[in-house]
């Protein structure tokens, strides 16, 4: 295939002049070449991102194969293309991630043959820092990821703040990511994470004199990447995630462009690039994968047949059945509450009938059996409240028409309504509008604990605990290894 280059009119000018003097042709032909190689060839790259998997795998097999055949065909024509995920690819509510720790994910980045990826808060703060720290031991893609380090600000062996990709023409791609500045959280693991901005300006800096093109990973989520965009003109496309913001055909921000695929495989984002020495045109898309043709629909099966199997380690064994239910409260609920008390042994404890989605019955208990009856990453915390705002909230949870059929997304919590409220620890009257802790009424000026999960500080359900300047969250344990502890306890 012939490729063809506009030559400018100062070129021509030059070349004429070069041609008017009559050099011998040898000096010729070299000022000849010379010129020509300051010629810019314009360059179509292809990018293709995705974001926010969570781990619904029920789309990925259309995905891939809709990937691989789109690698093939930009290679064939000699053409350069990139595959980018933007984080959260991982979600531990699936069997296939909780038993591999996530690793089974990293081998299907592996298959499709990813260029790079950056992380989420999935990845971040719902694994142990031994299993973050070994999540890419296998990967044959780069993870960058600008704001990570280890206690002593160095960065993990796994990790770079930038990677910077030469195409066929000798373009050079600047790559950069950042993720959510949950620095609280990253240090309770072990971690350290710089504030986003500040890190990312640094490496703008950095990437500015050497890249023709600068991307950015986004797992800031869209308002951010909006001020991002405000903040630092250089960067030409921001690729963003976690705010599950999608884009049908990208948005201009100031002087950079936004593409975002939103959440669970529902779209693969496409950018196609003109490269002239800068960027000369930047055209998003998104292909929607319930358009594209159907691939294996037992996938999803398969990798969950695949976690269960791994997760078949016994527990405990249990005598009689345990039941729960969501509009009363039920045996496993009232559990669940004991053993977060005990666990996090604050004054009084509070959860919600919904975070338990199904029964255990008779017999052996494994840890499969728990996770499906507690698969959120959700961590237990405890929060200190004044007399006066704790009774606020426990009456406020005895309104059981409110909460009973309130449907709850995000905030870590993978099952359907809010249910009703129990507690632990504290004894509510809600005729009498009264609140006893070990018998004695609530003192409004006293500082107490109360132990709840952590969906319930970063929501808006109750202000007052929301609002509470002193939080403890106990990581890495999930509600699951709680009931899990609980649960050995009692055949003890």
């Amino acid at each position: 295939m012939r490729q063809f280059c506009r030559v400018s009119v100062s070129i021509k000018a030059k070349l004429g002049h070069l041609l008017q003097f009559r050099r011998p042709f040898g000096k010729s032909l070299y000022y000849l070449k010379e010129l020509l190689g300051s010629v810019s060839v314009k360059e179509k790259i292809h990018i293709y991102h995705t974001n926010d998997l969570h781990s619904h795998f029920e789309n990925w097999p259309k995905i891939k194969s809709f990937l691989s055949e789109r690698k093939s065909f930009h290679e064939a024509a000699g053409e350069e293309i990139f595959l980018f995920d933007c984080g959260d690819f991982m979600d531990r509510w699936h069997p296939f991630t909780e038993g591999s720790m996530g690793k089974g994910n990293t081998a299907l980045f592996n298959e499709s043959h990813y260029s790079a990826v950056t992380i989420g808060n999935n990845e971040g703060i719902t694994l142990p820092f031994q299993d973050l720290d070994a999540l890419y031991e296998e990967a044959n893609f780069d993870v960058i990821v600008a704001n990570l380090y280890l206690p002593d600000y160095k960065r993990p062996n796994w990790v770079q703040p930038y990677v910077i990709y030469e195409t066929k023409h000798g373009y050079k791609i600047g790559v950069t990511a950042v993720t959510t500045y949950y620095q609280k959280l990253y240090r309770l693991l072990g971690w350290e994470l710089s504030e986003p901005f500040t890190e990312l300006e640094m490496q703008l800096n950095r990437l500015q004199d050497e890249a023709d093109m600068i991307i950015v990973l986004s797992h800031l989520g869209i308002h951010d990447d909006e001020k991002m965009a405000a903040l630092f003109p250089q960067i030409d496309l921001i690729l963003g995630a976690h705010t599950h913001h999608f884009f049908h055909e990208g948005q201009k921000s100031h002087n950079t462009m936004m593409a975002a695929a939103g959440k669970y495989g529902r779209f693969v984002g496409y950018v196609e690039v003109d490269l002239m020495k800068k960027p000369v045109n930047i055209k998003p898309t998104l292909f929607e994968t319930a358009f594209l043709p159907p691939e294996n629909d037992d996938f999803n099966q398969e990798l969950e047949n695949i976690g269960k199997k791994q997760l078949d380690v016994k527990v405990t064994q249990l005598h009689h059945p345990l039941e729960f239910s969501w509009d009363r409260p039920s045996p496993l609920t009232n559990i669940l509450c004991e053993a977060l008390h005990e666990w996090c042994q604050p004054d009084c404890t509070l959860i919600n009938s919904g975070l338990v989605l199904t029964s255990l019955q008779k017999g052996d208990v494994t840890k499969y059996d728990i996770h499906q009856m507690l698969p959120h990453p959700i961590n237990p915390c405890t929060v200190e409240l004044t007399g006066a705002e704790l009774k606020e909230v426990l009456l406020h949870a005895e309104k059981d028409k409110e909460w009973v059929d309130l449907e709850v997304v995000g905030l870590g919590f993978r099952g359907s309504v809010m249910g009703v409220f129990v507690h632990c620890g504290v004894d509510v009257d809600k005729i009498e509008q009264q609140v006893l802790i070990k018998g004695v009424p609530i003192d409004p000026e006293k500082t107490y604990t109360l132990g709840t999960t952590d969906m319930f500080t970063f929501g808006r359900f109750f202000p007052e605990i929301r609002r509470s300047e002193v939080k403890h969250y106990f990581m890495p344990e999930f509600l699951r290894d709680i009931m899990e502890w609980k649960l050995k306890r009692m055949q003890d």
